[in-house]
């Protein structure tokens, strides 16, 4: 079965005319007489896609945000089966471009619809059915403690060895002031909530700007596929770092982010200060670091010698939006 004959298949099972197929991104997006969808090759399990099915049903007719519904085959399913055995499932799916990172009144648009959502998601009841591992996942303390931890074993290795390379002579100069950094986030926030008390709710879990895209009148979140109960700071913090890189950590860019998303959902005081130790974590000195550990460490390109040079340039900048949150 070529690859043609398979989404054929696959498509047949739809009450749907399509008009026209054409390769995306890991997936075939379809023209048809109901707009635009996205086949694509399922892995996961249907209790998990009932979950995320259900979820979506929810947010359906928020004003101005849109998502990417699920669509039930004939049958009622939502999966369908090629006759190899492959399984597909098909999603409302939209032509509009991702948010661009680098027009600050986009991005403050963004916000506000990611605040909508998160109001949204706030008010979904959990039900039990949904219980499974992928819903759960890490907290931020968690993988903060775990990348401290791989950072202090990546340190140690280093000072172990004779002859440095340039890139571990730079991890040795900055090593002090970063991990100082990581271990009071990671303390910090800890400190905000009794252990199991944390305020899990429904997050995105995967928001950046390619999972944006700007309509006309509409803004569309898409690929909900790392849903799952955590903490929704962890989505506005994802989506504002990378906001933030891309305006060298511009101060009114913070402050404008900020507004924007609380003009929508006021953030506690305890978000806000979850908020702030995301965004002291070290992240990116710490993938650097992990980098290094898990590859060969005999030959480290030069670009992640200046990439760690570039975090501690940026870091007055940055330390003024910390202020910022923290104030």
């Amino acid at each position: 079965m070529t690859i043609n004959d398979k989404y054929e298949e696959i498509l047949k099972q739809y009450e749907l005319q399509v008009k026209a197929v054409r390769k995306g991104r890991g997936a075939w997006i379809c023209e048809t007489d109901q707009g635009l969808k996205s086949l694509r090759e399922y892995q996961g399990t249907v209790k998990r896609l009932e979950f995320e099915d259900q979820v979506l049903c929810q947010l359906k007719g928020l004003a101005g945000l849109h998502a990417d519904q699920y669509i039930r085959n004939k049958e009622g399913m939502l999966i369908s089966t090629a006759e190899d055995g492959s399984r597909f499932v098909l999603k409302d799916w939209y032509g509009d471009r991702e948010c661009n990172l680098k027009d600050g009144k986009e991005v403050c648009q963004a916000l506000a619809s990611i605040a909508r959502l998160h109001q949204r998601l706030r008010e979904i009841p959990f039900q039990e059915e949904w219980s499974m591992g992928s819903i759960l996942p890490s907290l931020p303390v968690e993988d903060m403690e775990r990348h401290n931890r791989e950072m202090k074993r990546a340190r140690a290795f280093i000072r172990g060895k004779r002859k440095k390379s340039e890139f571990e002579l730079c991890v040795m100069q900055t090593f002090s002031d970063f991990f100082a950094q990581a271990q009071e986030a990671a303390a910090g926030i800890a400190s905000l909530w009794e252990k199991g008390r944390e305020p899990r709710i429904l997050c995105h879990g995967d928001l950046d700007q390619h999972h944006v895209l700007m309509g006309s009148s509409y803004v569309a979140v898409i690929e909900y596929n790392r849903l799952h109960l955590g903490l929704q700071m962890e989505d506005l913090y994802r989506f504002m770092r990378k906001a933030m890189e891309k305006h060298g950590w511009s101060l009114g860019l913070g402050r404008e982010m900020l507004e924007a998303y609380e003009a929508v959902e006021p953030l506690r005081k305890d978000e806000r200060e979850c908020l702030y130790y995301l965004f002291l974590y070290p992240e990116k000195y710490w993938k650097q670091i992990n980098y290094y550990f898990n590859a060969n460490k005999a030959w480290i390109p030069a670009r992640n010698m200046d990439k760690i040079l570039s975090l501690k340039e940026q870091e007055e900048k940055r330390r003024g939006f910390l202020r910022l949150l923290g104030g």
